[in-house]
């Protein structure tokens, strides 16, 4: 068993994971790095910290494995029920009355750091119950763990993973399946998964919402606002921002509004 990394050692995977991805790792968190890490050793058969460092400077596919293995991955469906009360009654409201005269009828959100699916297919089952036509939906779900992204495309839940579903939703989009739920084919065409990290720039533009929960808290605050930029050049004028409830813009030099509903706060591109 690999001893616990040195100071140096340390120093040099979170100068390395911060570089490639603009997640901090403090010393809080150390032992976090130094188990993941094993676990990495022992599938590379490597000995040394050294030379699985040389390993994913060298290898671009190896380097995703890792910042993979780094991340945590926590999420449920219908997570935070008041963020999903703010988008039935005034988000989607907002936006349908802003496309009423508009020829595109389309709402675009990206689900950023969605895990393993549970966020952006809790998002399309609200949409599908409440969109009216001609409107429709095109949902982005993005992360940079390749292994939750597989499990979001898959759209197979153990049977404990599906607490939380409405009958209503569980009913309709779901089967069961030996121990576990398979999401039905009408429910994953809506939802494009797709490996993105955050620390660059998305290709998409004009999006409507963007959802990016308990993602922030694990940036420095100047990859929080090169994270918050990105959104921002991404979105389309009057679009909405979720993050987690436990994180927020103030102090930070960002052009979002913040928001108050009734239900949640949220920040809104207001131009």
């Amino acid at each position: 068993m690999l001893d616990l990394l040195s100071d140096v050692e340390f120093d040099m995977f979170r100068k390395v994971i911060y570089a490639e991805s603009g997640i901090t790792f403090s010393d809080t968190n150390r032992s976090i790095l130094d188990s993941r890490l094993k676990e990495r050793l022992r599938e590379k058969q490597l000995t040394s910290a050294q030379d699985y460092y040389r390993l994913i400077t060298s290898n671009k596919e190896e380097m995703k494995l890792f910042l993979d293995a780094v991340t945590t991955n926590l999420t449920r469906f219908f997570r935070n029920q008041p963020h999903f009360d703010a988008l039935v009654h005034y988000v989607v409201p907002h936006i349908l009355e802003l496309k009423k005269n508009q020829f595109d009828k389309k709402i675009r959100i990206w689900s950023a750091g969605c895990s393993t699916g549970e966020e952006p297919y809790t998002i399309a089952m609200i949409l599908k119950d409440i969109l009216p036509a001609p409107y429709s939906f095109e949902i982005m779900a993005s992360d940079i763990s390749l292994k939750s992204l597989m499990v979001g495309k898959q759209g197979f839940y153990p049977a404990s993973r599906i607490t939380g579903i409405p009958e209503k939703y569980l009913s309709r989009y779901f089967t069961k399946i030996e121990d576990g739920y398979q999401i039905c084919d009408e429910l994953m065409k809506t939802i494009r998964f797709d490996y993105h990290n955050l620390k660059f720039a998305p290709v998409t533009r004009n999006l409507d919402i963007v959802f990016c929960r308990n993602v922030l808290i694990y940036f420095d605050e100047p990859a929080q606002l090169q994270v918050i930029n990105h959104f921002w050049d991404a979105m389309a004028p009057h679009s909405y921002l979720y993050i987690g409830h436990s994180e927020s813009l103030f102090g930070m030099d960002t052009k979002f509004e913040f928001l108050k509903t009734n239900w949640a706060c949220l920040y809104q591109k207001n131009v």
